[in-house]
């Protein structure tokens, strides 16, 4: 074969291609985030009150976050299946609600109906979470920090994506006040990008060579620097837009820039799998494809005879339920009944659970402190880029801390619940132009917590399973969602109105609008409280752990005299299932200047 072919076929089989396809797949599926935008339409349309329509945004937290089921059909089917899964998924259940809210469908849908159509679209991002974000942890074991915080980056980038391409592509004149071809792009956007790269996303060996793994670090930084660049271009744009009319083709203009920053990633995939193929091109078959056939996870064979008795196999039960030493693999049951996993999913409920409900409710808080549409609409792509900000900045400093200093992921996530109180705060004393200091502090808030307890649980509970236990936190912030939103945000909205009396026809339907600053106050008190309380649970956490995290996290991974990163100058090599395992030491956790 041709050194170019050669090349050629390594970049479509490489880990780095899989790598940006998963950054890509990441970027459509946050379509969840901009349900502000489009809500108050839905609302209109459809005649609902206020509780109504957050019951709707809680079916969508469900969707979103509720993929078990996507995390037990990915332990048993290779990554492709799960994405086709879900690009089915995000296609018909969005179509039929963008048809249900323009009157394609007659008569209107029950509320229940609605309900299921928004579940099921959003469903799909637990399905490309699972094939892409597991799969690239997987492949990247030893940087899982930073893979995390970069993926959950672009994710939370992707609602300002999403507005500026519905801008330029539907947006009439530059951008009206209808919202509804919103839900129709958010609809076949993601699936097409999913189907594109169906067979990208994939379990690849690692590159045996410790030089290869060790270039790992500078490549995010460079995948990084690319991420920065975007997040800056699009708050530059909202700035603009905010300030002057842009004309259709000026939206345009800024899609086209964003569509060309969303491919130059491509250049470093380019650059890693050039610099392995001139370094090691005799081992080119090594990075063939481990899952298209992966069968179930190995376990150890036992040599003990199968005519135990009854006591041991109650024994055995016993035995299963024991937990492990924390960093091993725990089996699925050990990590539910496991003291840490209560403490990290409490905290997730009702720390991760506030700031959705106000990211959910941005744009009737916008409306019920006096903002028009269009700062309803600056307000979602404030948090979508402060979320990413808050993605990767937790991902990469996170990784830092902890390899420098020992630093405990969850102690971090305490620190991050805390700062999101003041952004609480603000919304509940509604002082004038605050908001938009709000939607940064709660954006980033909402964006640093993921990753930190993603993170956390790969390193507590091992990631033989982490399919399955990732998408079990992920039950934690609808959980906490329909606590805090439906049961207190939205009745305590609608009961305001009700005294208010303030009853506003719309496109000729009624719906209870509520004006002021009492419109959410007594609700986003409590959520303050609860946040609180959410910091304290994770700082328990984090104390229960302090003893894990002063130790070596990844030693499970090395064989004996191998030289800690922490305390030696030499990289710390390892190989489990086949992967080499490099972990950087202190001086290679800084990136490069671009």
């Amino acid at each position: 074969m041709a050194p170019a072919a050669a090349l050629a076929a390594q970049v479509l089989r490489g880990r780095w291609l899989m790598a940006y396809g998963s950054f890509l797949i990441m970027s459509a599926a946050g379509a969840t985030y901009i349900f502000a935008i489009y809500s108050k339409d839905i609302k209109s349309t459809l005649g609902y009150t206020q509780e109504q329509l957050n019951t709707v945004g809680f079916f969508k937290d469900v969707g979103a976050n509720v993929g078990i089921h996507a995390g037990l059909i990915a332990e048993i089917t290779p990554p492709w299946v799960v994405l086709a899964v879900g690009a089915a998924m995000n296609l018909g259940g969005y179509l039929m609600l963008y048809l249900s809210v323009t009157g394609k469908v007659r008569p209107a849908p029950p509320l229940w109906l609605v309900c299921l159509y928004i579940a099921v679209g959003a469903n799909s991002q637990a399905f490309a979470n699972t094939g892409a974000l597991v799969t690239c942890v997987k492949n990247f074991p030893a940087s899982r920090g930073v893979m995390l915080g970069l993926l959950k980056g672009f994710v939370g980038l992707s609602g300002a994506i999403f507005t500026q391409l519905y801008l330029a592509i539907y947006g009439p004149g530059g951008g009206g006040n209808d919202t509804r071809p919103l839900i129709l792009l958010v609809g076949w956007l993601p699936a097409a990008i999913s189907v594109v790269f169906l067979g990208t996303i994939r379990i690849i060996r690692a590159p045996r060579s410790p030089a290869a793994a060790r270039r790992e670090y500078p490549a995010f930084c460079a995948f990084l620097y690319v991420s920065l660049g975007l997040a800056a271009f699009l708050m530059a744009t909202i700035v603009l837009q905010k300030r002057f009319h842009f004309t259709r083709a000026e939206y345009v203009h800024c899609a086209a820039v964003v569509c060309t920053m969303l491919l130059l990633p491509f250049a470093v995939v380019l650059r890693e799998e050039a610099a392995l193929f001139n370094k090691n091109t005799p081992d080119l078959a090594q990075q063939e494809s481990m899952a298209d056939n992966p069968g179930p996870n190995r376990t150890a064979v036992s040599s003990k005879p199968a005519t135990a008795g009854l006591g041991a196999r109650l024994l055995a039960g016993v035995a299963a339920l024991r937990s492990p030493a924390r960093g091993e693999d725990y089996t699925i049951l050990q990590a539910l009944v496991s003291v840490d996993m209560l403490l990290l999913f409490t905290a997730t409920v009702f720390g991760v659970g506030g700031t959705l409900t106000a990211i959910d409710n941005m744009g009737q808080i916008g409306e019920s402190l006096g903002y028009p549409q269009r700062s309803v609409a600056t307000f979602v792509s404030l948090i979508s880029i402060w979320n990413y900000l808050g993605r990767v900045v937790a991902g990469f400093a996170s990784e830092a801390l902890l390899a420098r200093h020992r630093v405990p992921r969850p102690l971090m996530l305490a620190g991050v619940l805390v700062l999101a109180v003041p952004g609480h705060l603000l919304v509940a004393f509604g002082v004038p132009g605050s908001l938009y200091v709000a939607s940064v502090v709660i954006g980033f808030c909402f964006g640093a917590a993921m990753p930190l307890i993603l993170a956390t649980v790969s390193e507590l509970f091992g990631i033989k399973y982490y399919s399955t236990l990732y998408n079990f936190c992920g039950t934690a912030s609808p959980l906490g969602s329909y606590v805090l939103n439906v049961r207190v945000a939205g009745r305590m909205y609608d009961r305001e109105a009700a005294r208010q009396g303030a009853v506003a026809a719309v496109g000729g339907n009624k719906g209870l609008t509520c004006i002021g600053v009492r419109c959410y106050r007594e609700s986003f008190l409590v959520i303050a409280a609860v946040t609180v309380a959410s910091a304290v649970v994770t700082a328990a956490l984090a104390w229960r752990t302090r003893p894990f995290y002063a130790g070596d996290i990844y030693a499970r991974f090395k064989p004996p005299g191998t030289t800690d990163s922490s305390t030696g100058n030499n990289n710390a090599v390892a190989e489990d299932d086949d992967r080499v395992l490099v972990q950087p030491n202190k001086e290679q956790l800084r990136c490069p200047h671009p």
